[in-house]
């Protein structure tokens, strides 16, 4: 798994939030489209893109776009 493609998975969960803003270092909260509605779906876009469930625990529990891919990564 690298950190470039999850980028792009991330990205596509948000409908405004222009294309090549976000970066590993991102602190997701901080985005204004993020939301309750935003986090699940991304935890159906990390389930559908790599088989891998997330939980909320693990979104409550990132900072950054990279604490969540490095979870990600290890399950």
């Amino acid at each position: 798994m690298e950190i470039s493609k999850f980028l792009q998975v991330f990205e596509l969960c948000f409908d405004e939030t222009e294309l090549g803003l976000i970066t590993a270092e991102t602190k997701f909260r901080d985005l204004e489209e993020w939301s309750s509605l935003t986090a699940l779906v991304l935890i159906a876009s990390v389930d559908e893109e790599y088989e891998v469930k997330v939980t909320g625990d693990d979104i409550r529990t990132s900072i950054t776009v990279q604490d969540i891919f490095d979870k990600i990564s290890v399950k």
